[in-house]
């Protein structure tokens, strides 16, 4: 049985999928990165394209790493925000 939090982490819940999906400014910027990696791609020798495989292969294990411990840190930091509220002896009233 996985936590909620495992689930969101793991794409099982996608609250960020509708966001992108219709995005128009991420969807030009993913359609710039794969024209210009293409263009690249094609003035490359054989030697040069694994290379960039491998810098490209790197980057994205760099990424999911960053891109976990962001999300582990947001997720806390947001968690302490709810239990400072909830915690605080302050009386708040509204004029």
């Amino acid at each position: 049985m996985t936590s909620i939090l495992e689930d969101l982490w793991f794409g099982n819940i996608e609250p960020q999928a509708a966001y992108l999906e219709n995005d128009k400014h991420i969807s030009k910027l993913l359609t710039l990165i794969d024209r210009n990696r293409d263009k690249l791609n094609d003035t490359l020798t054989e030697q040069q394209k694994e290379l960039l495989e491998k810098y490209e292969s790197s980057v994205k294990d760099f990424n999911c790493e960053a891109e976990e411990a962001a999300f582990e840190y947001g997720f806390s930091l947001g968690v302490r925000l709810i239990i400072d509220c909830f915690t605080r002896q302050r009386k708040i009233t509204f004029d």
